[in-house]
């Protein structure tokens, strides 16, 4: 798997790398900004479980260090198959700031970081066949919190002509997550790689650091997990790995899953990775609206 992180989010990227030869084994390949944060991702236990592991550099705030990740993971993994994608990684409610190349912080790390990664690793998933591509959206994408739902401004991507407020960017590009993984499978059917979006539940994790100081943190954290259903992160890890791995006929190409333990208030809660979670929101099953955001990223990434 290729796990790839950047120092303004939490969490990471997944890819599953399969060696093509017979008793070949599975590795996985963190991606991070340094050897320090790659010690975090990785604990000993994990690296003994696991046959290969390499550590690789990859900003997903940059489109030039996504470039060269791509160089030198398919350098590194030549004549191999690549299983599988976890587009995981994300900054949430950050002060307003610009991506290496101009972006919108939220918008250009959450979804054309990924939007980037996925397509340059096309003709690999394709090689690999059947891969498949699992992007992690979230129940943000519509309503919460007393904030409105996401919405894509095809105009205004970056907040440029906007007052930038945190949690409706946010949003923004987490419904971008979500209509990116249904166009994405719509583009790819035949070729034998399919695609899915999730909500991996209430997870606890440091993605509110930009939203309440870190010194109550741990108080919150402890209210949040008996009261409001916040779960670890190897249970946040669950629903991902179902769209990973289980057996293609229990999924539905291009579809939004939700982590069953997510409590009622986070929307889209209630469904498990053979259920596929509603979407309330009508712009989330917009399929022009996934079209036209489509060809916008094309450009905005240089494709």
């Amino acid at each position: 798997a290729t796990t790839d992180t950047n120092d303004t989010n939490n969490t990471d990227n997944t890819t599953d790398t399969n060696n093509n030869t017979k008793g070949g084994g599975s590795g996985e390949v963190p991606a991070a900004v340094d050897g320090a944060e790659a010690d975090t991702i990785l604990s000993p236990k994990k690296k003994e479980a696991l046959t290969e592991v390499v550590c690789m550099e990859l900003d997903l705030a940059s489109f030039e260090s996504i470039r060269n990740f791509v160089t030198e993971f398919n350098f590194a993994y030549n004549g191999k198959k690549l299983a599988g994608l976890i587009n995981n990684a994300g900054v949430m409610n950050c002060p307003e700031g610009k991506t290496k190349d101009g972006m919108e912080m939220q918008f250009g790390t959450n979804h054309l970081g990924h939007f980037l990664l996925t397509n340059l690793l096309l003709d690999t998933l394709k090689a690999s066949a059947p891969s498949r591509v699992v992007t992690l959206s979230s129940c943000a994408h519509d309503a919460m919190m007393g904030n409105p739902p996401g919405h894509i401004d095809l105009e205004d991507p970056n907040w440029e002509k906007r007052t930038y407020s945190g949690w409706p960017a946010y949003s923004q590009s987490k419904l971008a997550n979500l209509l990116f993984a249904k166009e994405l499978a719509k583009r790819l059917e035949g070729t034998g790689v399919t695609s899915y979006s999730l909500h991996p539940g209430f997870v606890r994790s440091n993605l509110m650091r930009h939203t309440m100081p870190t010194m109550v943190q741990p108080a919150v954290d402890w209210f949040a997990r008996y009261q409001w259903g916040m779960i670890e992160p190897w249970e946040g890890t669950q629903i991902s790995l179902s769209c990973t791995l289980a057996p293609p006929e229990r999924l539905e190409n291009g579809a939004y899953y939700a982590q069953n333990n997510s409590p009622a208030e986070y929307k889209k809660g209630g469904a498990t990775a053979e259920t596929t979670a509603t979407l309330a929101l009508e712009e989330a099953d917009d399929m022009e609206v996934a079209a036209k955001l489509w060809d916008l990223s094309v450009k905005l990434v240089g494709l």
